[in-house]
């Protein structure tokens, strides 16, 4: 894949008429953190037919693997599973539209599109992948239509980049269920989320090694006795993506809400679903850097053009030039690992984490400077949150520590060149 069809540039026009009707006229809100941006999300899925394929998909799904129960259930041996095709992956037949919608969204409103990922492509994904049938049932289709709004929760205030070897939060065995305690923070939608997806060790009372210890995961609704959602954080940037902290005061859950509801899952702990999603996500920042950057160099272009200085536009100056052309080719870079991606997911393969960490590392890396370079373009005007490049930069910077700090990044690249043969 090299460049964009001519139906991905009709969805572009489309999202981009949507933009302007729709979310700018409440920007200021979304960015003051007045404004949640669930509604809005939601109208886009309404209007755009989302969440009726979404709902479709889901349905379809359950109804296969309910017929497999049941033929189980019968005596009846289980079909034996298709090979891989190129495009099974589920990115793969709309994952060119769907970074089109992503990217165009992500330079106007950053923090909605992180909303709407982290409930989709971490919580619901986390039980479409985990899940048995029943909570697949009970939780997945109100997610991914937006009906729900799901949270992820793994990050605690002494854990951020050792997220397993830190984690401090805990579940005890209590009859036939489990007692859950402790805390999270930085939890993207934990302030208003429905369904709430939580990693925790368990805690055997044997006194073994507490880094070591097994991590499961369970599935949380709002307004459950002892589960706190604390009030919105202000931050930096991305402000219309509603974070906060949880807390878990001795959260009775009973064994349907363990993922699998098992503690030997065949998948491995918590440890190896969080490490999956993780390289999704990181994927996923690459495409919300190329939207960033995108919007910069669209809205340099257009000022370079426009505004003069000393009776003349300033794109005939130099060094504006040499800004644009940087500009440029951190555009065309980004926008190539972005269809590298979509090819491997196309082909029904997964990038590795090490790949996907090199993707969020770069990318990132280069939709900071280019919207940097876009507030000193415009010089003071840049500075003035009427011409959005300050936002843009205040939201490019929340993408470096966003899905794992580019430090840690930088490990999992070399991990994966010393490990290989």
């Amino acid at each position: 894949m090299f460049e964009w069809s001519e139906t991905d540039e009709m969805i572009r026009e489309s999202v981009r008429a949507f933009i302007e009707k729709e979310i700018r006229p409440h920007l200021d809100e979304l960015e003051h953190g007045d404004l949640p941006p669930y509604d809005i999300m939601r109208k886009l899925f309404s209007q755009f037919g989302i969440d009726a394929m979404a709902g479709e998909a889901v349905d379809k799904m359950l109804a296969k693997q309910q017929a497999q129960a049941d033929r189980v259930a019968a005596g009846e041996p289980a079909p034996e599973k298709p090979g891989k095709k190129a495009g099974a992956n589920p990115l793969a037949a709309q994952g060119s539209m769907a970074a089109v919608v992503v990217s165009e969204l992500t330079g106007v409103t950053l923090g909605s599109v992180a909303a709407v990922g982290v409930s989709l492509g971490l919580g619901a994904a986390t039980i479409a992948s985990r899940g048995t049938l029943a909570q697949k049932q009970r939780w997945l289709k109100d997610i991914v239509t937006l009906r729900k709004i799901a949270a992820w929760a793994i990050t605690e205030p002494d854990s951020g980049s050792d997220a397993f070897g830190g984690m401090k939060t805990y579940v005890k065995r209590d009859g036939d269920g489990y007692l859950l305690n402790g805390q999270k923070t930085f939890i993207t939608n934990g302030p208003f989320a429905d369904t709430i997806v939580v990693y925790a060790k368990l805690d055997e009372g044997d006194g073994a090694d507490k880094r070591e210890r097994k991590v499961l995961t369970f599935v949380l609704d709002k307004g459950m006795e002892g589960l706190t959602q604390g009030k919105p954080f202000k931050k930096m940037g991305m402000h219309s993506s509603p974070t906060g902290e949880l807390f878990f005061d001795n959260v009775r859950l009973s064994k349907d809400r363990l993922l699998g509801e098992t503690e030997n899952h065949t998948g491995g702990d918590g440890r190896e679903s969080a490490r999956s999603s993780f390289t999704v996500e990181r994927v996923g920042c690459a495409i919300l850097s190329m939207g960033i950057i995108n919007e910069c160099h669209r809205l340099c272009v257009d000022y370079a053009k426009s505004r003069t200085l000393w009776g003349q536009e300033i794109g005939r100056f130099q060094l504006v030039q040499l800004k644009l052309a940087e500009m440029e080719v951190a555009r065309l870079n980004v926008e190539n690992m972005v269809f590298t991606a979509l090819e491997s997911f196309a082909a029904g393969k997964m990038p590795t984490l090490a790949q996907a960490s090199a993707m969020k590392l770069y990318s990132t890396r280069a939709a900071t400077d280019v919207a940097m370079e876009a507030v000193q373009l415009f010089g003071g005007n840049g500075y003035m949150a009427e011409y959005r490049v300050e936002q843009l930069a205040r939201d490019a910077k929340s993408l470096m520590i966003y899905a794992g700090s580019n430090e840690i990044q930088v490990t999992h690249v070399a991990k994966g060149l010393l490990s290989a043969r």
